[in-house]
């Protein structure tokens, strides 16, 4: 008896991996025609990436009498340079879509892999700017979005209201814009993968136990609004993965 409920167990994950693996490529094929109308150089670039992987594997196959032995190892490796491509290009749209909108440095800072604590709002204003709390191996990271004329005040109150509990550990802070001394929004998630490390993964649960007693003065903080094009978030991850 104990049989046909784990047989009936085992097809049902089967068929659920089976819709999920559908969802995904359907997900993908979805994406890819997005970009494609806003992108017009991304077929030919993946076509070219597969046309040159191919072209030079055989090459270096007929060097050596392994042409055709060869063949499919060149397929394998343009079908992966064109999917590198198309992932790195959907980033760069979403990104692009996404800049100068409230919420958007919360939004890519709860998109990075890797052990970071990300809590968003921890300060803001009734006029959508925030500041947001990352704690890393580096220390504690204090990200500002918003008018610079407004953030810079509310990220130097916030600032001095963490390095009460923080201690020793490095703050780092910094403004999300286009403007001089900003970090653009595009090249925020490798600026802050770049900083030191400077405490260890057991500082940062400690940290993150004192720092969670401060709360939150965000009232205001924007909530709900997603970047234009966040949506393409999963298709992304997907894209690595594969």
């Amino acid at each position: 008896m104990a049989g046909k409920p784990d047989k009936a167990a085992k097809k049902e994950a089967a068929r659920a991996k089976r819709a999920a693996s559908k969802a995904r490529r359907k997900q993908i094929f979805e994406a890819l025609k997005m970009q494609r109308r806003e992108d017009k150089a991304l077929i030919p670039l993946m076509v070219g990436a597969i046309v040159v992987s191919v072209a030079v594997v055989f090459g270096i196959g007929l060097i050596f009498d392994l042409h055709w032995l060869l063949l499919p190892i060149g397929l394998a490796i343009g079908i992966l340079a064109a999917i590198s491509i198309f992932g790195r290009r959907v980033q760069r749209s979403v990104y692009t879509k996404a800049d100068g909108q409230p919420g958007a440095a919360g939004w890519a800072l709860d998109n990075m892999r890797g052990q970071w604590r990300v809590t968003a709002g921890v300060a803001g204003t009734t006029h959508l700017d925030a500041v947001h709390r990352v704690i890393g191996r580096p220390g504690v990271i204090l990200v500002a979005e918003g008018a610079p004329h407004r953030v810079k005040s509310l990220l130097a109150q916030e600032k001095k209201r963490t390095a009460r509990v923080a201690g020793s550990t490095p703050i780092y802070d910094l403004i999300v814009g286009n403007e001089e001394g900003m970090v653009p929004l595009k090249q925020l998630q490798r600026h802050i993968m770049k900083l030191p490390r400077n405490i260890s993964a057991k500082d940062m649960e400690s940290l993150e136990a004192r720092l969670a007693a401060l709360g939150s003065r965000a009232a205001a903080m924007p909530k709900g609004p997603m970047p234009a094009g966040a949506k393409m978030r999963s298709v992304q991850r997907t894209v690595r993965r594969r």
